[in-house]
């Protein structure tokens, strides 16, 4: 019985380190959300810079992970180039470091619980803030707590299972000088940070065994389950790509193969690098701590791996567009931007949907294309093959509606500050309207159809005229939403010239409906004809109404965010 309370005592510990890791890395990832974007985008001009900034951003947020996430997501959202990814991803590999560095430090020398306790007195007033830069740093405060005390709970649960006599009995048939037992350590670190997912957690139950002195588990053995950590933390990244588009594909790619090489190419040479590192912590910097040695190799294995690879940048792109080629058409009907799972930060998040937004408005301008090319259609096998398509389109603007509504009401659950909740409210409306310039622009193609189904006649020149004069305006106010919902912020794009269109919209609309009964009273053509002829110019004013709610919404949009 105590034996299974125990088991269970190890596993709760390891879910609250866990638990403290996350919510540690999403407070303050949630406290300087803007400040990571901002230095993603200024710090990754070349392949040097884009190493300092995986760095840094991993050692402030304590997870390669979220950090490989966020780059992939970068990627995804045509906000980084691969070549720019990869340089991050590398950098992100030499932060992840600092964790080991920290445990090695503090973890198993000092009673962190009692020190990390009284820290949730300080966290908790911070959790109940208003403000939600304290709210924040309270998550982050408690997430160090909880990291430290699920640390501490960890060593305790391994002495009471007697983990020590477990794992030396585990390791007694095992060949301690054979290099196939590095071999098999290898992958027993990439399997176990497989299934955690987190190579924090992995690397510190690494370092506890390691301090225990398990006979069979020395520095060559615990070395090489970091080396196969660094394989298996690929994992979340690679799963996050797995519904982005090509280019994320390939930037997850870059990473693991960074990874997977790193650990061949020491493997190679591991036992001198083992003695390199040993001479190194001896006779250097002389500490008799040997997690420090671990901590030692694990950096100097990440850091001479980007040294080396640094320069092969564009060789690691080419290699990963090779293995993964550019579709010829790349799933035209499919979300572009917005991944499967929500980003690590709200912030990112949004900027995501923002730019799945601007799909979505530019899907509605080839839509609009596909209503006037059925305009000029004569032959009835090329109209239903026309009609078809936008048919198609019209169901595909009704899934974005709801695809991208359902990824900002995920996003709207997490605790998100005034702005950006407004923001969300503003693109809701934005999608709306988007998806209702989609219905409108299926009802013209309807009205066509059943213009070319029930009347015989054909419009008049005069009515074709008016119709393409008012298809030209339509196609001006279209034109200047989709500059807008791209670039509200963009020189010579202007609110008023949009609301100058719907006007003349409004303006030519009443013209045509008086033109028309004078020209069905005097004859020029049938009652019924003038029916569909009206629905035709009466639905093209609504479809003004729609696109100039657009403009307004990212208007909003624009002037808030300034």
């Amino acid at each position: 019985m105590d034996t299974i309370i125990n088991l269970f005592s190890l596993l709760g510990s390891l879910a609250l380190f866990l638990y403290g890791m996350k919510i540690m890395s999403e407070g303050l990832e949630k406290f300087a959300g803007s400040k990571l974007r901002a230095i993603l985008a200024a710090m990754t001009n070349n392949r040097f810079m884009g190493v300092l900034t995986g760095i840094l951003i991993t050692a402030i947020i304590q997870s390669s992970s979220a950090t490989t996430v966020m780059v992939v997501s970068f990627v995804n959202a045509g906000l980084m180039t691969l070549a720019q990814s990869i340089g991050v991803i590398m950098g992100a590999n030499i932060g992840t470091t600092v964790t080991a560095w920290v445990i090695s430090a503090i973890g198993f020398k000092m009673d962190i619980a009692a020190f990390a306790i009284p820290l949730l007195a300080i966290g908790m007033p911070l959790m109940f803030s208003r403000r939600s830069s304290r709210k924040s740093v309270g998550e982050f405060i408690f997430g160090f707590s909880f990291l430290f005390m699920g640390l501490a709970f960890l060593q305790q649960a391994a002495t009471s299972l007697d983990i020590g006599s477990l794992t030396a009995n585990m390791l007694a048939g095992l060949p301690v000088d054979s290099f196939l037992t590095i071999l098999l350590f290898v992958m027993v670190g990439a399997v176990v940070t497989m299934i955690v997912q987190a190579s924090a957690a992995t690397m510190a139950i690494t370092l506890m065994l390691f301090n225990m002195h398990i006979p069979g588990f020395g520095f060559e053995q615990a070395a090489a389950l970091a080396m196969g950590q660094n394989i298996g933390t690929t994992i979340t990244a690679f799963m996050a790509s797995m519904a982005a588009n090509t280019q994320a594909r390939r930037a997850a790619l870059a990473h693991m193969f960074f990874n997977v090489f790193g650990v061949i190419m020491v493997l190679v040479v591991f036992y001198p690098a083992c003695n390199a590192v040993s001479w190194f912590c001896n006779n250097i910097m002389e500490t008799g701590n040997d997690m420090y040695k671990l901590s030692t190799f694990h950096t100097a294995f990440n850091l001479l791996n980007t040294l080396l690879l640094i320069w092969f940048v564009p060789q690691i792109e080419q290699f990963v567009c090779t293995v993964l080629p550019q579709k010829e058409q790349d799933e035209e009907y499919r979300l572009r931007f917005i991944s499967a799972g929500l980003l690590s930060t709200a912030e990112l998040s949004i900027l995501e949907a923002k730019k799945e937004i601007n799909n979505f408005a530019e899907r509605c301008y080839k839509m609009f294309g596909l209503v006037v090319d059925i305009m000029e259609v004569q032959k009835d096998d090329d109209f239903t093959k026309q009609f078809s398509r936008i048919e198609k389109y019209e169901n595909i603007t009704d899934s974005m509606e709801v695809e991208i509504a359902n990824y900002l009401n995920k996003v709207s659950e997490g605790r998100l500050s005034d702005e950006s909740k407004g923001r969300i409210q503003r693109m809701m409306r934005q999608i709306d309207e988007l998806e209702s310039i989609g219905d409108s622009l299926y009802n013209l193609a309807r009205t066509l159809n059943r213009r070319r189904k029930n009347v015989k006649e054909q419009f008049t020149q005069e009515q074709t005229e008016h119709l393409n004069s008012m298809l030209v305006l339509i196609d001006s106010a279209m034109t200047e939403m989709v500059k807008m919902v791209a670039h509200p912020d963009a020189q010579g794009i202007s609110y008023t010239r949009s609301q100058n269109i719907e006007n003349e919209i409004n303006n030519y609309r009443a013209h045509l409906k008086g033109q028309n009964l004078t020209d069905v009273t005097n004859g020029l053509y049938s009652y019924q004809l003038g029916v569909y002829y009206t629905d035709f110019i009466n639905e093209c004013e609504k479809l003004g109404d729609y696109i100039i709610n657009v403009v307004q919404a990212a208007a909003e949009c624009s002037r808030h965010q300034q």
